[in-house]
């Protein structure tokens, strides 16, 4: 490589324009400036040392040559030193025209293609950093620098001005033979019009362009055969690596969404969703509209398109990009009868985990739960999002389009040090375990769904100084003592996990951003306002913040710090039947009325998994001023999920009906 080459490699980095989309002119420039910098001190090395050894090299590649039988040069450059015209024109192409392919395809692609001009230039610089390296490490004498071997150094004999023999490029690094950067240049060219699909006559051009190097380059002595084939792997890895540092990074499944794919048994499958019940009684919805508007709509859910990649026990999952969606498994269709037939095909649902070989969703219309009635059971893997995140890309496929979120502020750092600290200690003393409800362990399921006016369960809490979470609490309870804790040694409490959002402001719809705090729910026989007292008052630890922050903060920690079989075993000890018995959660709905597909939605009954060991997971979401309940039932707790539900409507009926206890509203506070 020659000063031509280390200079031009500054100027084709610089070739930017300074309006370019996130192009800055200084950080190209320093880029440049750092190239030639390089260049400079490989060709400052001791010429002493260097001489002998590049000799030696020399003579061996010759050598090699000769018993390869591709010892060709000497013929070539004997006849060339002998043609006045064609040797001044060789030296001159020699000189001139790898530099200025390289600069008019760069200008090109900044022109023409920006999006491959930054692979492109990344590429050019770690094929002349490949080549700066190997001249320093590798240096080898070419054969116009051996006139005993029978070369003649046309350019010197021409005095050709700009190359070897010119003062131009006196200083210039002798011994930069293998690789052949200038065959590296006109490969590369050839390699980025091919990526951009030129024009078919530009490519053949450039094709008889490399030849003509091909040739120029030995006839003139200058580089030997193996020097040319040598220029091929440089050119190779560096186009392969530059497109692999432009690739964005798979995204990695964070530690709290592997927590969910590592807590996943046969028995407990960690898919998340829910029953959308449409009004079809004047438009019609099927399979067909559904993937018409998940097409649609497919840029703004990227887990859709993607499937999780398991890289071994060490290392975390990533997503990456699944091209062929099977859109009939993804979005199929089933006829039943009535709701008990709709609750049948849910609960069979919910028994078989996702595959993940492709985008963990599914949705499956069915028809016939009731008239002028369609659902659509909407299910997704828990690794995806929490219970918020699946909640918000349901209402991204409806109509209208959700306004976004006003943005919370930030904790400050110090009051949440504080909180952390403080919440550790109040989860160091209530760890001890709870107890054990009946469970079945399979993962056969029940599903029951309940809805009731959203302003009844508010009603029911301001009349007994409760809230509404506190009054749902108190239904699950009543409702398990009324269909489990009559059984010969059913346990006094049960415990319960209820999920609390820690979503940062503008945070995506994929992702975990929830925690949960544990509360006792009494299971005795007593009055339901006493229930609902007790349990308002053991309900404060979820208002304080300080179990839930740090709860969250063990959990985010745990997924960054632990190796991932350590952290898959914290996460199955810590989410199962050893410190919970089930799940009630309460999410945000929309409080307008949605489309999907133009119909309107009229109910969505909540989908959640169960945590393994555990026998229920009951969830509500307010939807329209409606408060939609959906229960996940393990058979062996209770073999009837509707009766559960009704049990719940029992409670709370019973609530709103009898008059206040003014001790129990006074405990409640």
């Amino acid at each position: 490589m020659g000063a031509q080459e280390a200079v031009t490699a500054r100027d084709a980095v610089l070739t930017t324009d300074a309006h370019g989309p996130g192009l800055r002119v200084r950080r190209e420039l320093l880029i440049g400036l750092l190239l030639f910098a390089l260049y400079t001190v490989v060709a400052k090395l001791p010429m002493e040392g260097r001489t002998a050894t590049a000799r030696e090299n020399g003579e061996a590649l010759h050598n090699l040559q000769k018993t390869l039988r591709i010892d060709v040069e000497l013929g070539l450059n004997g006849w060339l030193a002998n043609q006045s015209l064609v040797r001044v024109l060789a030296n001159y192409e020699y000189a001139i025209t790898y530099i200025a392919s390289a600069l008019a395809l760069l200008i090109y692609l900044f022109v023409r293609h920006p999006e491959r001009y930054r692979i492109a230039r990344n590429a050019f610089i770690l094929l002349n950093l490949g080549g700066l390296t190997t001249f320093a490490l590798y240096p080898v004498m070419p054969p116009r620098l051996m006139p005993d071997l029978g070369f003649v150094d046309t350019v010197l004999l021409g005095g050709t001005f700009g190359s070897w023999g010119s003062p131009l490029v006196e200083h210039a690094d002798k011994y930069a033979a293998v690789p052949s950067l200038h065959m590296g240049w006109t490969l590369w060219v050839g390699v980025e019009l091919a990526r951009v699909h030129a024009r078919r006559w530009v490519q053949v051009v450039n094709a008889v362009h490399v030849l003509v190097t091909l040739y120029v380059i030995l006839a003139t002595a200058n580089h030997f055969v193996l020097d040319a084939v040598a220029a091929v792997p440089f050119v190779v890895v560096s186009v392969y690596v530059a497109e692999r540092m432009a690739r964005p990074a798979p995204a990695r499944a964070e530690g709290p969404d592997a927590f969910f794919l590592a807590v996943e048994t046969p028995a407990a499958p960690q898919h998340a969703g829910g029953v959308i019940m449409l009004d079809t009684s004047r438009r019609d919805v099927g399979p067909a509209d559904l993937v018409r508007v998940i097409k649609e709509r497919l840029g703004g859910l990227p887990r859709f398109r993607q499937r999780l990649v398991r890289r071994g026990r060490w290392r975390r999952p990533v997503w990456r990009a699944h091209d062929h969606v099977d859109w009939d498994w993804h979005v199929s269709e089933r006829h039943v009868d009535g709701m008990d037939g709709l609750r049948a095909v849910v609960a069979e649902l919910q028994s078989r985990p996702l595959p993940l070989d492709r985008p963990p969703w599914r949705m499956v219309v069915v028809k016939g739960a009731a008239p002028g009635r369609t659902a659509v059971v909407y299910l997704m893997h828990h690794v995806v999002a929490d219970g918020v995140g699946i909640v918000a890309q349901a209402v991204h496929l409806m109509d209208p389009p959700p306004e976004p979120a006003g943005a919370r502020p930030p904790r400050r750092p110090l009051r949440k040090a504080l909180a952390t600290v403080i919440g550790l200690g109040q989860l160091a003393v209530d760890t001890a375990p709870p107890d054990r409800l009946p469970a079945a362990g399979t993962s056969e399921r029940r599903f029951g769904t309940m809805h009731l006016p959203l302003g009844t369960v508010r009603d029911v809490g301001r009349r007994h100084g409760a809230r509404v979470t506190d009054v749902v609490l108190c239904a699950v309870a009543g409702a398990l003592n009324r269909t489990v804790a009559a059984r010969d040694g059913a346990p006094g409490t049960c415990r319960v996990a209820v999920p609390l959002m820690m979503r940062p402001p503008g945070s995506a719809m994929v992702g975990n951003h929830t925690t949960a705090v544990m509360v006792d729910l009494p299971l005795g026989t007593m009055p339901e306002t006493e229930r609902l007292a007790l349990i308002s008052r053991r309900s404060r630890v979820l208002r304080s913040g300080t179990r839930a922050q740090a709860a969250w903060t063990v959990m985010w920690q745990a997924g960054r710090l632990l190796p991932g079989p350590l952290h898959a075993r914290f996460a199955r000890m810590a989410y199962s039947g050893r410190f919970l018995q089930g799940t009630v959660s309460s999410l945000p709905g929309p409080d307008t009325t949605l489309r999907l597909a133009g119909a309107p939605l009229t109910a969505v009954y909540p989908i959640v998994p169960l945590a393994p060991g555990t026998p229920f997971a009951l969830a509500g979401l307010g939807v329209a001023r409606e408060l939609c309940f959906g229960l996940s039932l393990d058979p062996g707790l209770v073999d009837d999920a509707d009766a559960v539900m009704d049990a719940c409507l029992d409670v709370i009926e019973e609530l709103r009906d009898e008059p206040v206890l003014s001790d129990a509203a006074h405990r409640a506070e």
